[in-house]
């Protein structure tokens, strides 16, 4: 179990922040700063529920809380150190980060309580 809850904090935690990570350097390329967080959330949104009803398998409500815990905590360390910091972003934290954090962590519980109740 102690592996499986690593697979899917860590290494879905990552790989979806990688996600987004990704499509903000492609994006940034095509559209103005202020727009990319909002064309990136419904993508995030959908490629995070996949991975929530796919690929994570527990039926217990804590798994789901500690695995969305995890999740927002790479969020915000990786966006700090890779975005804030490293790209110098001034600005950076604005109502779509925000609501990607919040996302981050409600998705994982909504989801977790959705499968619990079957």
């Amino acid at each position: 179990m102690r592996k499986q809850f690593l697979k899917d904090s860590l290494g879905w935690g990552f790989t979806l922040w990688l996600i987004g990570y990704v499509l903000g350097m492609v994006f940034f390329f095509i559209m103005p700063a202020s727009m990319i967080g909002w064309v990136i959330f419904p993508i995030g949104t959908v490629i995070t529920l996949w991975a929530l009803f796919k690929k994570i398998k527990s039926e217990s409500i804590q798994y789901f809380l500690a695995v969305a815990i995890v999740w927002v905590l790479i969020a915000v360390v990786f966006d700090y150190f890779f975005i804030v910091k490293a790209l110098k972003s001034v600005g950076y934290y604005k109502l779509d980060v925000y609501l990607y954090y919040l996302l981050t962590l409600i998705l994982p519980l909504a989801v977790g309580w959705f499968k619990t109740k079957k």
